[in-house]
């Protein structure tokens, strides 16, 4: 029988309060972790208790992790609730993409709980290791680093409580890599770390939601990347850094799960891809996803997607941003 039903309610909550996991529940009684959390939600509303997580070998290594210093893994459990995630915006002075504006109003309207930025808001085209092409004219790291803050500082003010995080791309990492390898000397000093600047933001190279859920810059590459990645990671798995913006699902015995590329927050034909691509056609979308998440299951990923001039497409319909 699914979801321990053999178990009387009183008979779940005693056995729970041994185990303290979702996932050990499941494996003792050899029952789908989902039917797990169903029945602990309906146990939870009709007895007017809470059976919290505390045995979890995955939720206590999330919560050792977030103490480390630096940047590494993150996570919440999610029983019903929303997700925005965005990635490579490459953020430039004087640019407001399409995009940038959609992902203003999707947070307004829908009130996620936790918006992530998916890596790559800052793009560090001066502070990379590639040669400058020609004579291009770039921003500077200040001029760059303002105009990340001031998009940011945007999203911060319509997130409304929302949990901020920002799982840092390769793009990103160019500020401090490239002070460290110049100017070893001011490690500890503030403003020589790119957090020192997003304060609000928190750092993280991964961000797990629920026990089969992760979100990162990067993985595998490839167009066929987010098949490629929830294959091998054997979870959802939300990625930036193709600039596609894809759902693949994957189904094999044990169900089915997606790879999401979550496109590019920046305008696809701007400034500051147009030297290091040399005009060509580039077989990406400029948009974001929307993450849904109901009786701690990840619904089918929906995706915005810029179609013209401050105009997006979402749910069968053209929208004006």
């Amino acid at each position: 029988m699914s979801g321990g039903y053999y178990l009387t309610d009183d008979q779940f909550i005693e056995e729970w309060l041994k185990l303290g996991s979702p996932q050990k529940f499941a494996d003792k009684h050899k029952l789908n972790i989902r039917s797990v959390f169903n029945r602990r939600r309906v146990i939870e509303s009709r007895k007017g208790v809470e059976l919290p997580t505390f045995n979890d070998a995955r939720c206590n290594t999330l919560t050792k992790l977030q103490q480390t210093p630096g940047h590494a893994r993150r996570g919440t459990e999610m029983e019903k609730g929303r997700v925005v995630v965005f990635s490579d915006a490459h953020f430039w002075p004087d640019d407001v993409s399409t995009s940038y504006k959609a992902l203003l109003m999707i947070i307004k309207e829908f009130k996620p709980t936790v918006i992530v930025a998916n890596g790559d808001m800052f793009d560090g085209s001066q502070a990379s290791r590639h040669a400058r092409i020609g004579w291009e004219n770039t921003p500077t790291v200040k001029e760059e680093l303002e105009a990340c803050q001031e998009m940011m500082a945007g999203i911060e003010a319509v997130a409304k409580g929302a949990e901020l995080i920002w799982t840092l791309g390769n793009h990103d990492a160019r500020f401090e890599t490239f002070l460290s390898a110049q100017m070893g000397t001011y490690e500890g000093v503030a403003g020589f770390t790119l957090k020192d600047h997003f304060p609000l933001w928190k750092p993280c190279w991964s961000y797990w939601v629920n026990e089969d859920t992760v979100i990162k810059h990067r993985w595998k590459g490839g167009f066929a990347a987010g098949r490629s990645n929830t294959l091998n990671s054997g979870c959802n798995i939300i990625t930036g850094h193709t600039h596609n913006l894809a759902v693949q699902p994957f189904t094999d015995y044990n169900g089915t799960r997606y790879g999401v590329q979550t496109g590019c927050l920046a305008n696809i034909h701007g400034e500051q891809f147009m030297a290091y691509t040399e005009d060509n056609p580039k077989d990406w979308r400029e948009g974001f996803a929307l993450l849904s998440f109901e009786r701690g299951r990840l619904m089918l990923p929906e995706l915005i997607q810029v179609c013209g001039e401050d105009e997006v497409e979402f749910r069968g319909c053209i929208n004006k941003v």
